[in-house]
């Protein structure tokens, strides 16, 4: 029991060294911006990400099914050639709008890809942040079965 204890104590101690010098950052809160995910309509939460409604672009790509069969998991994926800092995908008729927000790392390759709840058929909205402003693809996806409560 006392190793046990001691190496507790052991990786306690080189995780608030790596901490401590910058090697491990930990989640900041300012990043949450609630009332983005709180917003119930496409205004709203451009409104809280702090753009108008974006320009759509050829450079940002949405990888999404047609038809999804279940709304509970409707794959969604994203990709750019800009250099991305933000990735967010907004569902229109979801009753939350924003469904997934990304913080890219600089240096990183600008992709993402999850899965996401949809009520019901709807566009879906794949926002990029690059050089302070947002640009967006858009695709219909159809549902057959909704995943909010449905």
């Amino acid at each position: 029991m006392n190793q046990q204890r001691r190496n507790v104590l052991k990786y306690t101690a080189v995780f608030g060294l790596m901490a401590s010098s910058g090697l491990i950052t930990l989640a900041r809160a300012e990043e949450w911006n609630k009332a983005a995910f709180e917003g119930k309509s496409l205004d709203e939460v451009f409104k809280a990400l702090g753009t108008g409604t974006p320009d759509k672009s050829a450079v940002v790509v949405m990888n999404a099914p047609d038809i999804a069969e279940n709304g509970a998991v409707v794959p969604v994926g994203i990709s750019t050639t800009l250099k991305a800092q933000q990735m967010a995908i907004l569902v229109e008729k979801n009753p939350g709008t924003l469904a997934a927000q990304f913080f890219i790392p600089a240096g990183t390759e600008p992709f993402m890809t999850t899965r996401i709840k949809m009520a019901q058929t709807s566009n879906v909205y794949a926002l990029v942040k690059a050089d302070g402003k947002w640009t967006m693809a858009v695709k219909e996806i159809k549902v057959t079965l909704g995943g909010c409560g449905g």
